[in-house]
């Protein structure tokens, strides 16, 4: 049975569950750590990969498991004495993006909450895109007590994971997909999240737009106008 025929025997279920996270080589590690709680070697970590690899799934999961609070930019307004305990787990989903919305002094009152994390035995889980060392942090005392954190990498995707999430983002749009479409879309575009994402935006407007089932033919027509706008090939 091919990768595309098994992902499509998945049963409907919440989309950000552990029991939808399809674990493969790609993101063996970053599951392992997630699962590894609270035995962690440091109190912050960074989780690492491209757009659509299951930074954010796999972060639910572990604010599900933790209990954790979102901390988002205008939290780093907030006067320390005001906020709530950093006892309490944190999870920052794209903390590169939060950090450049916060500023200056977000990145001064990141430094201080990493600080109080450490000495009250807290946990933060960020996610991001690259690692800390790629970010445009100016705080030179964040920049460097971040590059200090483990970062657990997604790799590159195989073509049993890039199925899966396929079929689970399609899912997630209530749309369903045959193992022949899979493959032939697989087959056509680049091995990346990001271009299964393009490809399954463009079958869910088509597809809406013409009251039509996901068909080969359908996924031909998507695939041949992302790769005359240069998205696709």
């Amino acid at each position: 049975m091919s990768a595309a025929q098994l992902v499509l025997d998945l049963p409907h279920r919440p989309a950000w569950g552990r029991d939808v996270f399809y674990e493969a080589p790609a993101n063996h590690a970053a599951l392992a750590f997630i699962e590894r709680w609270p035995d962690w070697p440091q109190a912050a970590a960074v989780l690492v990969g491209p757009a659509g690899a299951g930074k954010t799934h796999l972060a639910a999961v572990w604010q599900q498991q933790a209990q954790a609070r979102r901390l988002a930019a205008p939290d780093l307004s907030i006067p320390p004495g005001e906020a709530e305990a950093e006892a309490v787990p944190l999870l920052c989903d794209d903390a590169e993006a939060v950090l450049a919305q916060a500023g200056l002094g977000g990145e001064e009152a990141f430094f201080h909450l990493l600080n109080r994390i450490w000495h009250r035995r807290g946990a933060l889980l960020m996610t991001a895109r690259q690692p800390p060392a790629r970010w445009a942090v100016r705080l030179r005392d964040l920049a460097s007590r971040l590059n200090a954190l483990p970062v657990i990498e997604i790799l590159p995707p195989d073509d049993s994971l890039l199925a899966v999430v396929m079929v689970k983002q399609l899912r997630d749009r209530q749309l369903e997909i045959e193992p022949a479409v899979v493959g032939y879309v697989l087959d056509r575009i680049e091995r990346s999240f990001a271009a299964v994402t393009t490809v399954v935006e463009e079958l869910d407007r088509l597809a809406l737009a013409e009251k039509r089932r996901i068909t080969v033919p359908l996924a031909r027509r998507v695939l041949a106008g992302l790769a005359g706008h240069g998205d696709g090939r």
